[in-house]
């Protein structure tokens, strides 16, 4: 696989109001997306809501999100486990839908090691030979994963083509491009840092408000990595407001009220997650009809 670049989409998985996978809905989200310039997709990731999705669900959101793909962007299945073996499990589920590569979040709860890490990685690479990306997100795991280790992992385990830092630490990124081959891959976890990453050298973003405004996200990244820092920065605070409305609540709630107002999808979420606060509620349809979106 070439190396990893622009905007990739971590995807909702749309619900009906019984709770049931909304495949027409999720057909639809597809083809908007790609329709609109994003350059790849993570589906089942944690704006997907995995957690919840029973094992069936989960081949089958991965086997239909192939499917309308159809090859015209890449493929990415969150497939990241605390438990090794699940991990691997996953993966091996993943590959056989006909993924392009996986998305591992680093193990949570368990808390390993800097060895327990490489092991985990380098196991899950020898069972499902297919490209990796590293997901350090310490607001969900309770522990981040330093810049050496990331290094220490990319250079054991070749399958590791990038990294999704959401760690929040623009240092902690500077280090890893610093320290990283030229064909390793340094993605923002979070938006609003998507442009300042890619000014000191990073390569793109794993996205959530690309649910919302792919083409006008992607239009942001091509310019940031095209260099026109102008244009980029012009975009970056036009929609700086909508990153940060995503996440007044635990994502996905925010993205998938949103896209409900915007008539993509059911407004529906499985336990533990639960509809939004009328007042963040509120602020995020300002944020909306603002950019009229609604």
């Amino acid at each position: 696989m070439k190396k990893l670049t622009g905007t990739i989409t971590a995807i909702v998985t749309p619900f009906t109001k019984s709770g049931e996978i909304d495949i027409p809905a999720l057909k639809k989200h597809v083809s908007f997306q790609i329709k609109n310039g994003i350059n790849g997709l993570v589906v089942c990731g944690s704006t997907g809501e995995a957690a919840t999705l029973t094992l069936d669900e989960y081949k089958l959101v991965v086997a239909t999100v192939v499917a309308e793909v159809n090859k015209k962007v890449l493929v990415f299945a969150g497939a990241g486990s605390n438990d090794t073996a699940k991990a691997i499990q996953n993966s091996q589920l993943a590959k056989q839908a006909g993924v392009d590569g996986l998305l591992h979040v680093t193990p949570y709860y368990n808390k390993p090691t800097p060895s327990g890490l490489l092991a985990h990685f380098k196991a899950i690479a020898d069972s499902v030979d297919m490209s990796i990306i590293l997901y350090n997100v310490p607001g969900r795991t309770g522990s981040n994963v330093s810049a050496q280790t990331t290094l220490t992992i990319a250079k054991n385990v070749p399958q590791v083509i990038a990294v999704k830092e959401a760690s929040g630490s623009i240092t902690q990124m500077m280090e890893i491009i610093k320290g990283k081959s030229k064909d390793f891959s340094v993605l923002s976890g979070d938006d609003s840092l998507t442009l300042p990453l890619i000014g000191v050298g990073g390569d793109g973003i794993i996205s959530v408000v690309a649910n919302e405004i792919p083409k006008e996200f992607s239009d942001m990244v091509y310019a940031g990595l095209g260099g026109d820092f102008k244009t980029a920065r012009k975009l970056h605070y036009a929609w700086l407001d909508l990153m940060n409305a995503n996440f007044i609540e635990s994502n996905p709630i925010p993205v998938k009220t949103a896209l409900a107002l915007m008539g993509k999808i059911t407004e529906s979420f499985r336990l533990p997650l639960t509809p939004m606060s009328e007042k963040n509620r509120q602020v995020l349809i300002d944020v909306l009809k603002k950019h009229k979106l609604v």
